[in-house]
C-alpha cells in the first residue's frame, strides 16, 4: 500500500516540473496543474479512505478544483482573443 503513496506522490512532483518547465505556455500551466490537483485528489481519498475519515472534503475539494480549472479556461480563451495565443513573453503585464 505504502508504494501507492509514493506513487502518487511522484506524480505530484512530475506535475510540479511539468509546471515549472512549461510556465512559456498557459494552457501547459494548466494542465501541470490539472494533474497535480488529480494526484492530490487521489492520495486524499486513500487517505481518507484508510482511515475511515469523512470523505465530504473530498467533494469539496473537487468542487474548488473545477472552480480553479474554469476560472482557469476562462483566462485563455480571454488571453487568446486578446492577444492571439497563450505565449506569456509576447505581452507586457506592465503595459
Amino acid at each position: 500500500m505504502k508504494i501507492f503513496f509514493l506513487f502518487y506522490i511522484y506524480m505530484f512532483f512530475m506535475g510540479l516540473l511539468s509546471f515549472c518547465l512549461n510556465r512559456k505556455h498557459m494552457l501547459m500551466m494548466l494542465l501541470s496543474m490539472e494533474f497535480m490537483l488529480l494526484s492530490l485528489f487521489i492520495l486524499m481519498y486513500y487517505y481518507f479512505l484508510n482511515f475511515s475519515f469523512e470523505s465530504y472534503f473530498c467533494m469539496i475539494f473537487l468542487t474548488m478544483g473545477v472552480c480553479e480549472s474554469a476560472l482557469g479556461l476562462s483566462l485563455l480563451v480571454f488571453m487568446i482573443r486578446t492577444h492571439g495565443n497563450d505565449y506569456f513573453n509576447l505581452f507586457n503585464i506592465l503595459w
